[in-house]
């Protein structure tokens, strides 16, 4: 599966998938996850390492934080917020156990 970086944000975009409907429309929609720490604030995740996908679509976004939720919380971060084209879906979620 192929990336792009763009590295002026730590994020990594996963193109369109092939037989799509419009890669046009696609392209134009962004799903990705805000990383705050304990006090709500945003953690950009250069700071941390990390790079955030990217995704087209929801179900990619969110299997990738099922994927790294452990991670995110061993580098300090505490909630997460699902944004998709910049405006928020859900969140703040807590990724520690309660």
């Amino acid at each position: 599966m192929r990336y792009d970086v763009n590295q002026d944000r730590g994020v990594l975009r996963r193109p369109g998938r092939p037989g799509a409907a419009d890669p046009a429309s696609l392209a134009a929609m962004s799903w990705t996850w805000q990383l705050e720490d304990p006090t709500g604030e945003p953690v950009d995740p250069a700071t941390l390492g990390v790079e955030v996908l990217e995704t087209d679509n929801q179900g990619d976004a969110e299997s990738w934080l099922g994927e790294n939720w452990r991670d995110l919380l061993e580098r300090g971060i505490a909630t997460v917020t699902l944004l998709r084209d910049g405006e928020r879906v859900y969140g703040p979620m807590n990724l520690a156990a309660t």
